[in-house]
């Protein structure tokens, strides 16, 4: 017997509900499928997305036979219950043409590698958290607390040590060493800056979305 989903599905006549996919780190559409009672329980219980293949009329695993699997992040309804939102971290392709969308022509630059940084939304919304209630321990609290000079000063340090961890690399590249250790210390001193300067914006009230503004201006002119 199959489990109810633990939220109200509002299944058509057919049995099916729409499931539209949605790659986490950036919000890309990457497929729609068809889900019924089986295929939700079968992706909640494993993990791993499920569908109901109306061509086949069974059960599908996506990527059973390409590997290519879509491992669950999060299911969401609409408002009238009658489609999903499915939240995944793909692994390899989505489509069979080896696309990462199945809205993507094949060969279009929408193939190019994507670097996740839709998941600066959950970090900004962290920050605005904190910046709101105000929790006790918290390091992004404080930060705010100390107005702009702290968390300018900690910008400007990060900035520094940014620096020294790209020159580390530099010459750790030009002696022909392992670079494993200078490449991690390196994106770690770019975090903490990305950090620190996201809490700056809030501590101004500025949102990175007028950042972007910005940059999209900068990249049309």
């Amino acid at each position: 017997m199959t489990e109810p989903a633990p939220f109200d599905v509002a299944y058509g006549p057919d049995g099916l509900v729409p499931a539209v996919v949605q790659d986490v780190t950036d919000g890309r559409v990457l497929m729609v499928a068809y889900m019924d009672a089986a295929a939700l329980a079968a992706t909640l219980a494993s993990g791993e997305v499920h569908f109901h293949s109306r061509s086949r009329d069974r059960l599908w695993r996506k990527g059973e036979t390409s590997g290519n699997v879509l491992n669950l992040v999060g299911i969401a309804t609409d408002c009238d219950g009658d489609a999903l939102l499915v939240t995944v971290d793909p692994v390899g392709p989505t489509c069979h043409r080896g696309t990462r969308s199945c809205f993507d022509p094949a060969g279009s630059s929408a193939d190019r590698t994507n670097e996740g940084f839709g998941w600066l939304e959950t970090l900004w919304a962290t920050i605005q958290s904190r910046a709101a209630d105000r929790p006790d321990g918290s390091y992004t609290a404080k930060l705010l607390a100390g107005g702009v000079d702290a968390a300018a000063r900690k910008v400007t340090e990060e900035a520094t040590e940014l620096l020294i961890a790209a020159k580390d690399d530099d010459a750790g590249e030009s002696s022909g060493a392992d670079r494993a250790a200078t490449r991690r210390a390196l994106a770690g001193e770019a975090a903490d800056l990305l950090y620190h300067a996201l809490v700056l914006l809030a501590e101004r009230g500025v949102p990175p979305s007028a950042v972007v503004q910005v940059l999209r201006e900068r990249h049309q002119a």
